[in-house]
């Protein structure tokens, strides 16, 4: 017998893990009610976890903006038109109450075929400084949800509300016993080291110099997230500087880790990138973390994001080209050595924690 539903929602979001999460914590939540469907690109990331989630995909072939006047501008243009037409199909088609949206270029098709088919619409923006998409087609969205405060300025929208990222229900519930337990390593003082499921080359190859220091002599737990782009490299790094490293059994490295729950949860110290969600995360995990913004990213948006925890008294900041393996030691010895600072980071970033967004994010969807 199939299940029938008073309301129907279209989520969309993709392209990177900061639009993809969020968009399906808040797909999960709705579908317990409603009946969703992930609107995304199928050769992204967001086929592979909205279909093993069971959410019905529809597919929207678009991709990033050229930045440049030229014959792939106008390709791009022909197939974001495309796009936008197989959205009002699909909105014709499955009569959604609402869309929720969460930024980027995947979601901009669909955006659009709202604002045509006057489809109520609502928008959530991950960044301090909120993207191009959302920026350009929030006025006429319904509601818009911000992570940050600061984003409110750049928002031409009276109904924008500040509410954090839509994060996993998990980071509210589970101790950081049971996340090291869930990983096999010793309840100790743990450090994790991430760039992202890309990874980050900077990062990684600093930190594989002081891995053994940190693992072998300082005696920590170190989770360690490569990216698969940088795995079997780093991997043959190690080998030279830390022989024996695989016998460490409080050392995990691993390109990419499914329950990145259980990892964060697991650190006292988080070296990582500066993207949204991950500081959504590590927040929640009430962590006290070392930032190195990606500095090539699109507006900046990493480096606005992170000095907006710096100046919160939220982590410690270090700029990617002035990183090196003394500049990294100094700042994870000094966080080891001064249990008073680390925890000070850690209470401020707890205090930063938005455990409720998707409950107001729903609650504004269902008001549709």
């Amino acid at each position: 017998m199939s299940e029938t539903y008073n309301r129907v929602y279209f989520v969309t979001g993709g392209g990177t893990g900061g639009h993809i999460y969020p968009a399906m914590a808040v797909a999960d939540a709705l579908s317990e009610n409603a009946k969703v469907y992930y609107v995304g690109n199928k050769r992204n990331m967001e086929f592979e976890l909205a279909t093993k989630r069971g959410y019905k995909f529809l597919h929207v072939g678009v991709s990033g903006m050229p930045r440049k006047l030229n014959p792939k501008f106008f390709y791009w243009g022909i197939r974001l038109v495309r796009a936008i037409l197989y959205s009002i199909r699909y909105i014709k088609r499955y009569k959604p109450n609402a869309v929720f949206a969460t930024g980027g270029y995947v979601s901009a098709p669909m955006i659009f075929a709202c604002i045509i088919t006057k489809t109520p619409y609502m928008m959530h923006d991950c960044d301090a400084m909120p993207g191009l998409v959302t920026r350009r087609l929030c006025k006429r969205a319904k509601y818009v949800s911000l992570a940050f405060e600061k984003a409110k300025k750049f928002i031409p929208n009276k109904r924008s509300i500040v509410t954090g990222n839509p994060i996993r229900p998990e980071f509210a519930t589970l101790s950081k016993e049971d996340a090291r337990r869930n990983l096999g390593l010793d309840n100790k003082l743990t450090l994790c080291v991430m760039g992202g499921s890309q990874g980050a080359k900077s990062i990684n190859n600093t930190v594989v110099e002081i891995l053994k220091e940190l693992a072998q002599d300082k005696g920590l737990n170190v989770i360690f997230q490569t990216g698969k782009k940088n795995y079997d490299e780093i991997i043959e790094k190690l080998k030279l500087i830390y022989p024996g490293f695989e016998q460490n059994r409080n050392l995990l490295i691993k390109p990419y880790f499914n329950d990145m729950i259980s990892v964060l949860k697991s650190s006292d110290i988080v070296v990582s990138r500066a993207g949204s969600l991950s500081l959504s995360e590590i927040c929640a995990s009430s962590t006290a973390p070392i930032l190195v913004p990606y500095p090539h990213a699109a507006a900046n948006h990493q480096r606005i994001n992170a000095k907006c925890l710096l100046d919160m008294g939220a982590c410690v900041y270090i700029e990617d080209k002035e990183l090196d393996p003394n500049k990294l030691r100094e700042a994870v010895l000094e966080l080891l050595d001064n249990p008073v600072k680390m925890n000070y980071l850690k209470q401020n970033t707890s205090h930063l924690a938005r455990f409720d967004a998707v409950e107001k994010i729903i609650e504004c969807l269902g008001s549709l």
